[in-house]
């Protein structure tokens, strides 16, 4: 266990960075056990760390998501029945755009390919909740089991409500001109490996010019939590003594629009003050699949039935792994 409690503290949680520019700044003359100090050693460190695993691994996955384009994975989905469909299309999910706004196109591409509609929900829910960057990112903040476990619940999420869709029979509440549009089997060019290195480097730009405003305002915002915020005040609200934190959270989670980059360090400052595991965990899944902005978008696809029961699904699905986050957190912490 030590090899990996190295892997994980210095590696993936990059910790001799935090020690680093503890240790530049006191020389500075800022004391960075101070609310001040400590507020800009959180900054600084956690921007640098986030945007450094962020590159690595946006490189990584757009590598394996060149093997994936939209045309091939469709194929792939439609050989597939079932379930079993559904776990494959959540699963298909994890190698894709990191927020639901980049995932609904592809849903609607799928959706006008005639793929099933419960199909393409698994797909919808699982991209912006389940990738592998969240993987590798869980793990560095809160431990290999908990980034494990969020990662099959999510799937199960996924899996559960593309089915529970599926079962409802609500193609007609899909519109018209999705339902009516037709998809080109546009043959697929092989991409060569200097292909591959290029789009991944273009992927790499592009997403962090993305969503760096974003992990500023999360690692701010998480500073905040760390270094002002009373820890009584977060245990009386988000802690065990609140048994609704996880609703509240969830809800609070929803008007946002962030991806996983940017929740993670509220949610590091939050469980850090004493929220429970699940609570941070609903919040998460609640910004990066039920954000306000791509329901407008979703909105447009498909009618306010669906949207709704979509909305309603993910939702108790997300309140129900909160508590069970909760009952578990002192077997994975």
């Amino acid at each position: 266990m030590r090899v990996w409690d190295f892997i994980q503290d210095e590696i993936l949680g990059m910790k001799w960075l935090n020690r680093l520019i503890g240790s530049l700044l006191n020389a500075c003359g800022l004391d960075t056990s101070g609310k001040i100090g400590g507020s800009v050693q959180f900054f600084i460190y956690d921007v640098l760390k986030i945007m450094v695993l962020l590159g690595v691994l946006i490189f990584l996955i757009s590598y394996i998501q060149s093997y994936f384009p939209p045309e091939r994975t469709k194929k792939i989905l439609g050989r597939f029945h079932g379930i079993g469909a559904n776990c494959i299309a959540a699963l298909l999910g994890t190698v894709t755009p990191f927020c639901s706004c980049s995932s609904i196109p592809l849903f609607i591409g799928f959706t006008s390919a005639g793929l099933p509609l419960g199909v393409t929900f698994s797909f919808l829910i699982s991209s912006p909740m389940v990738d592998l960057g969240s993987l590798i990112l869980l793990m560095s903040i809160f431990g290999w089991k908990v980034a494990v476990v969020y990662v099959i619940v999510g799937l199960v999420i996924a899996v559960v409500g593309g089915t529970l869709i599926e079962k409802l029979h609500l193609e007609s509440e899909v519109e018209e001109f999705i339902r009516n549009g037709k998809s080109i089997d546009a043959p697929q060019n092989e991409l060569t490996k200097r292909d591959r290195l290029k789009y991944s480097w273009e992927q790499v730009t592009e997403t962090a010019k993305k969503v760096f405003p974003y992990v500023l305002v999360g690692v701010g915002i998480g500073a905040f939590i760390h270094n002002w915020i009373p820890e009584e005040w977060v245990i009386k609200l988000l802690g065990t003594g609140n048994p609704f934190g996880v609703i509240i959270a969830t809800i609070c989670g929803i008007p946002m629009y962030a991806d996983i980059f940017g929740c993670i360090p509220i949610a590091e400052a939050l469980l850090a003050k004493g929220a429970r595991l699940g609570v941070v965990l609903s919040f998460m899944m609640g910004v990066t699949t039920l954000s306000l902005p791509s329901m407008i978008m979703l909105k447009k696809a498909i009618k306010p039935k669906l949207l709704g029961i979509f909305i309603a699904i993910c939702t108790v699905g997300i309140i129900l792994v909160g508590y069970f986050f909760n009952i578990i957190q002192s077997y994975i912490i």
